[in-house]
């Protein structure tokens, strides 16, 4: 099974640095889900590259494959250079997340040059994987919004299940996480 994740970006949760506490839970809660997925035939984790959940389920995964060595993680980028208007910081770190994956490619050849070349990420990712996995909150809409509603009508006339997390699961996952952290 191929599994598409996506999400916040990291400035939509208020995570300005890696080492926030909310990325822990977030990844806690993505490893509890990709163990379960794995156990279900779970063969491929993909996502963008994205900064904030797409970069920490890439991560998450690369850190199952320990326990998981047959789990393969792959970055999708809608578009040739992505990230290069990142800072260097950044930039680095997607550049780490790059070598440690099993595959990196981007959509389209060209830089960016237009919305279309989002949508053409979405119709490829909806393409060629067998369900997704969102963190997501209708109730507070945000840059996932757009990838939302392409799942939710590819789901109409697909069988795709899609898997969403909203902040009430993310709330649940922090207790559970800090509850983890006491035993």
């Amino acid at each position: 099974m191929r599994l598409w994740v996506t999400g916040y970006r990291s400035y939509e949760l208020g995570v300005f640095a890696n080492n926030d506490p909310k990325v822990k839970v977030i990844k806690y809660l993505l490893k509890k889900h990709f163990e379960q997925k794995f156990n279900d035939g779970l063969e491929w984790v993909i996502t963008g590259g994205q900064l904030g959940v797409e970069q920490w389920a890439a991560e998450a995964a690369i850190e199952l494959k320990e326990e998981y060595p047959e789990l393969k993680v792959s970055l999708m980028y809608p578009f040739s250079e992505f990230g290069s208007q990142w800072n260097e910081q950044n930039r680095m770190l997607l550049s780490d997340l790059e070598s440690k994956v099993d595959f990196c490619a981007s959509i389209s050849k060209q830089p960016y040059q237009s919305p279309a070349q989002l949508k053409n990420f979405q119709k490829f990712m909806l393409d060629h994987t067998d369900e997704a996995t969102l963190i997501y909150d209708p109730e507070y809409p945000g840059k996932p919004k757009y990838d939302y509603q392409a799942v939710q009508q590819y789901a109409e006339n697909h069988d795709y299940p899609v898997t969403m997390f909203d902040m009430d699961n993310l709330q649940d996952a922090a207790n559970e996480f800090q509850e983890n952290l006491g035993n």
